[in-house]
């Protein structure tokens, strides 16, 4: 068996000696704060990091002093400051520049709006996207995230991972349904993987909103591993399924066979 190449999802291994565990630890309570949690206490920060209330506070005071927290005294939240960070990746990163004028090429071909995202754990991430702003209640922004499995690009990319890979993430998973469509089911969700890994694409249906469709492409580079996905989303309006993929497959899969020698 040949071991897998270092990876976002295949870190390299690290030495002890080179481990900093307060840089860890100070970006795990940058991630402690979502949307059901957007103000913690020093209390709360340390239940849901693992620390000590009072290793919490220093860490958030610290943070405030650096401009990526603010508070009240009491509660604390983050500040956009925060936004730098990912910025920083779509500015540095070759990925999101690379693809840019192939999005437009999509864009074009389909009158659609296009994105290319990648897996990041659970979830995938945008980094790129070209075409009109929809009026989903997702929004699907530059650096937004979303559970993979009810995207067609998620599902895509859970896809082609190994089979051995797929059913520990599924063993451990928590699927959570968003509309009536949605497959929350595992073993369903088994079914329709391997249907996607076998076709080498995926169209995903109302499973994160009502009325929208995304049909998802790989994006491989040079050696054939699979960096990303190309992906659109359009409303369904009166389209057929078959006949929108008729129209916009084509146009995806040559635009990503003609970045592959530049990934």
């Amino acid at each position: 068996m040949t071991t897998p190449s270092p990876s976002p999802l295949n870190p390299p291994a690290l030495d002890k000696r080179d481990w900093i565990a307060g840089l860890e630890k100070g970006l795990s309570i940058i991630e402690a704060f979502d949307d059901a949690n957007p103000r913690l206490t020093a209390s709360q920060a340390g239940v849901r990091c693992g620390m000590t209330r009072t290793a919490a506070r220093r860490y958030l005071l610290t943070l405030g002093h650096l401009g990526y927290v603010a508070t009240d005294g009491k509660l604390f939240w983050l500040t956009p400051r925060v936004l730098r960070l990912g910025q920083s990746y779509l500015e540095s990163a070759r990925l999101p520049r690379i693809v840019q004028p192939f999005l437009q090429r999509v864009t074009a071909g389909t009158q659609e709006t296009a994105y290319v995202s990648v897996m990041d754990g659970d979830d995938i991430v945008y980094i790129a996207r070209n075409g009109p702003n929809r009026t989903m209640n997702t929004g699907y922004v530059l650096g937004a995230r979303v559970q993979a499995q009810v995207t067609a690009a998620g599902l895509l990319m859970l896809a082609l991972r190994d089979p051995q890979w797929i059913e520990n993430w599924l063993v451990n998973h928590e699927l959570k349904a968003y509309t009536s469509h949605t497959i929350a089911s595992k073993d369903r969700l088994r079914i329709e993987l391997a249907r996607v890994r076998a076709q080498g694409w995926s169209i995903s249906e109302q499973q994160l909103e009502l009325n929208y469709r995304g049909i998802a492409v790989p994006l491989r580079d040079r050696h054939g591993d699979v960096a990303g996905a190309l992906s659109v989303t359009m409303p369904m309006g009166h389209e057929p399924s078959e006949d929108a993929l008729a129209r916009v497959l084509p146009v995806m899969r040559e635009t990503a066979q003609a970045m592959r020698n530049l990934i």
